[in-house]
Order: C-alpha cells, then sequence, then structure tokens
C-alpha cells in the first residue's frame, strides 16, 4: 500500500469527493483523508490517499501531479 499526499485541495472537497475524483482518473483508492483544522473544522487545502499498489502510487504522481480539480492545481 502507497500512501500519497495531495496539496493545493479546493478547500470545499470532501473525503468522498476527492476518492470519487480519484477514481474517475482510473485509480483504485483505499482510503482518502482530508485534513481539517481543528477549531473551524474546515479543510487546510490537502490530504492523504491510501493506494493498494505501490505501482499505481508512482503511476498515480505521474498522472496527477498538476492536473486540476475545481479549478486548483493539485500537487501529488
Amino acid at each position: 500500500m502507497a500512501r500519497l499526499y495531495i496539496g493545493n485541495l479546493p478547500h470545499a472537497a470532501t473525503e468522498h469527493e476527492l476518492q470519487a475524483w480519484l477514481e474517475t482518473q482510473g485509480f483504485r483508492v483505499e482510503s482518502v483523508q482530508v485534513i481539517r483544522d481543528l477549531e473551524s473544522g474546515g479543510s487546510r487545502g490537502f490530504g492523504f490517499a491510501e493506494l493498494p499498489e505501490v505501482v499505481q502510487a508512482r503511476e498515480a504522481v505521474e498522472k496527477l501531479n498538476g492536473q486540476r480539480m475545481e479549478g486548483h492545481n493539485l500537487r501529488v
């Protein structure tokens, strides 16, 4: 299993939306976590996704880094 950092997320993005977006890009996703501010509960603009295979994770970094999600260029 590989864990990917995904930065520059839209602040309104939820775990469900991020997982759905990753799956539309052709990747199997084990779990997704959007990091939230402890006080406000709002997204901090980054999260993590766990993919079941390391080979798939390398492909994901190459394919997803710089892709747009709701107007934001992601950093993977």
